[in-house]
């Protein structure tokens, strides 16, 4: 199936604002390129390439929330289970050797958004772009060394960056902007932690303790090692620091509904390959003040503990040697009220794990409704197959079970009110791939659109490797790096992918 022409070349220097002419910026057809009834389906679902504007009717409403609410929108079920392309960005000329860190992905009803090395630039959805086709460009002093997934109601968010032209190579600088418009709200610097080689040593590279930034209502967190700092969204104002005690710093922070911050404490009298060497602790702060409200001290013999959920209050922990093995749910204050256990590997969750600390973004595990998601491990037949389930943060019982079906796997993608948002992925290339809604009170599941991948944008399905969101109706899936070809093989990529129901106008 034919996608189109190949895009215009991507190069640094279309980066750059101002050093190259803009290239022609190709829409997308007015009219579909092919449209391919499955009848199988028994839903009337069509394959649908091409579109319009991509111009929403009926936009996600967010649940009583003001603008400095961390948002949690709401999709509506679209008119249309058609899927058509909404938005492409893709380049064709990368040299041999050239790599680009693309860290966050964000999304409004009318701009994607992306981080590429020390830019963060703005796209119009309903557009086949290419660099030079942005709508906006926010350039940064030095790469781009932090992000949070969060975006506020009034369509902000927060990247960390390293000034490197302001005297050091360290990641300490925080910028706080609009995606709509890709205004600078404001921006500052904060401290860094210098570790050394001493034991226990956070990160390599500059010896510096790797940062964070989140979102909590009316505040940007920055953990920084030595400490966490809380700043004003309306003025970027600091309203407060924290600084770590003894041997724990902190490293990583989870917000949306709450701010939770990881601290992780060394002890030099256990052994360097022992697993009591770090113990970890997880303490609710208010978001306005820096007030610690509660600390939960993991148990001895944790190697690692990520915070898929600040509000309500959920870890995941690995006790073992790979992945998570238990999730825990902690109570309004701080204790454990149930331990679900993922059965050496029966139940998958997984937190991204790359060289930005964001201890909240854990893509195939949902928290809500009282409940976590997790999906189980493939079946590994020739004709694969998996189920998603709920566990009750209550009891840490099972709940409801989906059942993906043979020649299928679902994926969880984040909550949507009280139902749960998932890919339901094929690889047969005859039925197609889908955004379904599933619903934890009755079980059933409800199809938003169907949709198929071109086969040189399959890869972006992997969660470990892409960003992978779903905003105002529509389905986006971006890389997080991008290398060069080969020499002498040039090759078209796929740098963002968006799809949304043919209802939309």
């Amino acid at each position: 199936m034919s996608f189109g022409p190949p895009p215009s070349m991507y190069t640094q220097s279309a980066l750059n604002a101002g050093t190259q002419e803009k290239r022609r910026r190709r829409k997308w057809l007015l009219l579909p390129l092919a449209a391919v009834l499955v009848a199988a389906l028994g839903t009337g679902g069509w394959l649908l390439w091409g579109g319009d504007g991509g111009t929403k009717t009926d936009r996600p409403v967010a649940t009583g929330q003001g603008r400095l609410d961390v948002r949690e929108t709401v999709e509506r079920r679209p008119a249309s289970t058609t899927g058509k392309m909404a938005f492409r960005f893709s380049v064709d000329d990368m040299s041999p050797g050239e790599h680009y860190e693309m860290p966050g992905m964000w999304a409004t009803d009318k701009i994607l958004a992306k981080g590429i090395n020390k830019t963060v630039i703005g796209l119009s959805i309903g557009t086949d772009a290419s660099p030079g086709d942005e709508r906006w460009k926010l350039p940064l002093d030095g790469p781009i060394c932090g992000y949070t997934r969060h975006v506020t109601g009034e369509n902000r968010t927060a990247v960390l960056f390293r000034a490197n032209d302001r005297g050091g190579a360290y990641c300490n600088h925080v910028a706080f902007f609009d995606l709509d418009d890709g205004r600078e709200i404001w921006e500052t610097d904060f401290p860094y932690s210098k570790y050394g080689d001493a034991q226990g040593l956070a990160t390599g590279g500059d010896d510096q303790d790797t940062p964070s930034v989140t979102l909590a209502h009316g505040t940007v967190a920055v953990t920084w090692g030595g400490g966490t700092d809380g700043y004003s969204m309306d003025t970027g104002r600091r309203l407060w620091r924290t600084t770590s005690a003894g041997p724990c710093q902190d490293m990583g922070a989870a917000g949306g509904g709450a701010l939770l911050v990881r601290q992780e404490c060394w002890h030099d009298n256990a052994p360097a390959d022992s697993t009591d060497a770090v113990t970890y602790k997880a303490r609710k702060m208010d978001p306005r003040t820096g007030r610690v409200l509660w600390t939960y001290s993991a148990a001895k013999g944790i190697r690692d503990l990520d915070i898929p959920s600040a509000k309500p209050a959920v870890l995941a922990v690995q006790a073992g040697q790979i992945g998570i093995s238990e999730m825990l749910s902690l109570d309004d204050r701080g204790r454990n009220r149930a331990t679900i256990r993922l059965q050496s590997g029966t139940y998958v969750g997984e937190c991204s794990y790359d060289d930005y600390l964001a201890i909240d973004d854990c893509p195939t595990i949902a928290v809500g409704d009282g409940q976590v998601f997790l999906r189980s491990k493939e079946s590994g037949d020739k004709a694969n197959s998996n189920w998603i389930i709920g566990f009750d943060l209550a009891t840490g019982n099972t709940t409801k079970k989906f059942d993906s079906g043979t020649g299928s796997l679902l994926y969880p993608v984040r909550m949507s009110g009280g139902r749960l948002l998932a890919l339901r992925q094929t690889d047969d290339h005859i039925t197609p791939s889908a955004l379904v809604a599933l619903d934890p009170r009755t079980g059933r599941e409800t199809p938003y659109f169907y949709y198929e991948l071109p086969q040189e944008a399959e890869l972006m399905t992997m969660t470990e490797y892409n960003d992978i969101l779903v905003e105002d109706g529509r389905l986006f899936f971006g890389v997080k790096k991008v290398d060069g070809p080969a020499k002498g093989r040039p090759r078209w990529v796929y740098l963002v992918l968006g799809i949304e129901s043919n209802a939309a106008k």
